[in-house]
């Protein structure tokens, strides 16, 4: 399968891109990840490859621009500020891969799940707050709530 349509899928990502760099490894995550979810004998079974490695790469491709878009959006705060008050390129660096893993750990819970979740982490508002603006009952988003927290959990007992 690799052999096959690796070629075909770095063109598509490159298109998409504009990046041969980028491209490889968003196709080396895509087969990476298929290969990870799915026994040798299902990939056998697949009819149409391209549409699969299509949606599985789309998926990480959105993930790459928003990691990008959170990268970006950082490097344009920390112009905004003083330089007196300006953390150090080793403070900064240290800060961007903590904002990576967030995001990973972030993307790995499901969207109500983590919505519910950055509404109460960074918004502050009340499990009742969250329920009436996504308009879920208060126990389902007690429910995500501990969804999110478990997912935390997990990333910080791995370390």
């Amino acid at each position: 399968m690799y052999a096959q349509h690796n070629p075909w899928l770095l063109a598509w990502l490159q298109r998409r891109l504009g990046n041969r760099s980028d491209a490889a490894d968003l196709a080396q995550d895509t087969f990476t990840r298929i290969w990870a979810n799915a026994p040798a004998q299902r990939l056998e079974d697949i009819r149409e490859p391209r549409a699969y490695l299509t949606t599985v790469a789309r998926r990480l491709l959105l993930n790459h621009l928003e990691r990008q878009s959170l990268e970006q959006a950082y490097r344009a705060s920390l112009h905004l500020l003083p330089e007196a008050t300006a953390p150090s390129a080793e403070t900064r660096a240290i800060l961007l891969e903590t904002l990576r893993e967030l995001d990973a750990l972030l993307d790995a819970l499901p969207a109500a799940v983590r919505t519910a979740f950055l509404l109460s982490q960074l918004e502050g508002l009340s499990y009742e707050d969250i329920a009436g603006r996504m308009q879920l009952s208060v126990r389902t988003v007690t429910r995500y709530m501990a969804q999110g927290f478990r997912q935390c959990l997990r990333v910080a007992c791995s370390q």
